[in-house]
């Protein structure tokens, strides 16, 4: 998945809310941190704010 795909999948699931697109968000960053690395999966946690739309922190990544 490319980085701007990704960008694109978390917006949406941010745009929406709630559990089950938390999830799949963090399917997502999953996604994104082994293939791109967990510095990219950082950045889009930081640019699309997901720590206060889904609770994500970029140290810990998107399993928690």
């Amino acid at each position: 998945m490319t980085l701007e795909k990704a960008r694109e999948l978390l917006a949406t699931q941010a745009g929406f809310g709630g559990g089950y697109n938390r999830h799949g968000a963090r399917l997502i960053l999953a996604e994104v941190q082994r293939e791109h690395g967990q510095a990219a999966a950082d950045a889009l946690i930081r640019e699309l704010r997901l720590e206060a739309v889904f609770g994500f922190t970029p140290e810990s990544g998107p399993i928690k």
